[in-house]
């Protein structure tokens, strides 16, 4: 047997030939509890403005479909190659602002691919642990406050009122100042604790302010 024929039978045997329907229904059913636990662990850690069930379930969706890609390459050689090819010429213009929507992605395509590959007990352990650690990290000091912007409209003639008001604040970082007539108008960005949106009644009841703003937002990454 030449050296092409050894190489070219070694390529060969590691594709099956054939994709059992007990085999896949495993694989898809073990992706999917494995995506289930993921959108559960997004879900409790999300600290967005508006969860996105869009989101939630393109975490499950491409967690499968992962699976489905993975079986039909360990099953044949043509259908690999043509299946990558097909999904080298594919661009996702979907722009992901949070880099952690980013993490939970590639979170699921790992576990797509060891549910496809037949690796069902290491999945299963692998999220079960990065999952947990995740959710401790969330809970003992990686859990962000909430971003808010603050705006708040005064008198001028209040001024210093206002600013020594204003200095007893939580972090908080000038975004952008106006003055019209007699009036200033003070945008910040704020960072308040869970339950402490009621800053806003304290501070209206300061002398001189006219209008107070709370708006939650979620700042971009890199902005």
């Amino acid at each position: 047997m030449s050296f092409f024929d050894l190489i070219k039978k070694s390529v060969v045997e590691e594709f099956t030939g054939t994709i059992s329907l007990d085999s896949l229904l495993i694989s898809l059913l073990v992706a999917c509890l494995t995506a289930i636990f993921i959108v559960y662990v997004y879900r409790k850690t999300y600290s967005g403005v508006v969860f996105s069930k869009s989101f939630a379930l393109c975490i499950l969706l491409i967690t499968m479909v992962t699976t489905l890609v993975i079986k039909t390459i360990n099953s044949n050689l043509a259908l690999s190659l043509g299946m990558v090819g097909a999904l080298s010429i594919v661009r996702y213009r979907t722009a992901v602002k949070d880099p952690i929507d980013t993490g939970f992605m590639f979170w699921g395509i790992t576990a797509g691919i060891m549910s496809g590959a037949g690796l069902y007990l290491i999945s299963i352990i692998a999220s079960l642990a990065l999952g947990f650690l995740f959710f401790l990290s969330y809970l003992f000091g990686f859990k962000a406050s909430s971003q808010y912007l603050l705006v708040i409209r005064y008198n001028i003639n209040y001024n210093e009122i206002v600013l020594d008001k204003l200095r007893k604040l939580p972090k908080h970082k000038l975004r952008s100042k106006s003055i019209s007539n007699d009036k200033i108008e003070l945008t910040f960005d704020i960072d308040i604790k869970e339950g402490k949106e009621n800053i806003i009644e304290a501070l209206y009841t300061v002398e001189g302010i006219d209008n107070v703003n709370l708006i939650s937002y979620q700042n971009d990454f890199g902005a």
